[in-house]
């Protein structure tokens, strides 16, 4: 499982899927834009990274996880993130995104035509990316698995596990 990560991340959308995933046994990479420890919006951390993007491919992996926080405009800024992105579409493998982490696929353009969700905040981006956004706590359209908010890391979470089943 590779989970992204940039300074910023909404604290429990990156530590939830982090601790929740381990739990159940399941090896997760952490992987930002460079080597630096990243830190939560709300102060946790530092949280370290195990690599970088730039040495990944998606076919180490059997999912993707993009938690939200301001991180998702820092990651939708890098071509080796997007190009990540769009392989593990390809792939057609698990793809798990929250609240503001909407921003990455918009931006790795593999959400138009799909039915997602995310943050109200970010519900115009979604819609003019083409998404048919629904206000729903988690929302599965094939591989992509998206939430709203940290309120919703329980039924998202419990979605990707069925996913990797």
């Amino acid at each position: 499982m590779l989970l992204l990560a940039a300074d910023l991340f909404e604290d429990m959308e990156l530590l939830y899927p982090l601790y929740r995933l381990r739990e159940e046994g399941v090896l997760v990479t952490v992987a930002g834009v460079d080597d630096a420890p990243v830190k939560g919006k709300k102060g946790h951390g530092p949280v370290r990274v195990d690599t970088t993007v730039d040495r990944l491919a998606e076919s180490e992996f059997d999912a993707l996880v993009i938690p939200g926080g301001f991180a998702p405009d820092t990651l939708r800024r890098s071509p080796t993130v997007l190009a990540l992105v769009r392989s593990f579409d390809d792939a057609e493998k698990p793809i798990a995104f929250i609240c503001h982490a909407g921003w990455v696929p918009i931006s790795a353009q593999i959400l138009r035509g799909r039915r997602a969700t995310s943050v109200a905040a970010i519900r115009d981006d979604m819609v003019n990316a083409g998404v048919d956004w629904a206000d729903e706590a988690t929302v599965v359209d094939r591989n992509l698995i998206s939430a709203r908010t940290p309120a919703d890391l329980g039924p998202w979470m419990k979605a990707l596990l069925a996913a990797l089943q």
